[in-house]
């Protein structure tokens, strides 16, 4: 069973910066494509990354130039690197994995975690 498990969040000032990490478990390959979803109050859930078993990535449009996904393979961690945070970046963000990778493209991820709150203010 894939378990992931979500750190990093907290409390930022506008224009600074977070990283988020989601811990991975439940299995021993590289084969999972990952990525990072976010879901405000009363907000409908948004796709903000994507990477690829392969290591390929996909943004949100919006968040282009100001967000990073990168994995570390080894250590089975996936991270989201945060840069020029907006007010409205305020969010729970949840880590998620499947082996398919259009099951997240489609916002139909076979496992995610707990996710994380972060939230920017003036």
């Amino acid at each position: 069973q894939v378990q992931l498990v979500e750190s990093g969040g907290g409390s930022v000032q506008a224009g600074g910066s977070l990283r988020l990490s989601c811990a991975a478990s439940g299995y021993t390959d590289s084969s999972y494509s990952m990525g990072w979803f976010r879901q405000a109050p009363g907000k409908e859930r948004e796709q903000v990354a994507i990477i690829g078993s392969g290591g390929s990535t996909s943004y949100a449009d919006s968040l282009k130039g100001r967000f990073t996904i990168s994995k570390d393979n080894a250590k089975h961690t996936l991270y989201l690197q945060k840069n020029s945070l907006k007010l409205e970046d305020t969010a729970m963000y949840y880590c998620e994995a499947d082996t398919a990778l259009w099951r997240l493209l489609l916002g139909q991820p076979g496992y995610w975690g707990q996710g994380t709150q972060v939230t920017v203010s003036s």
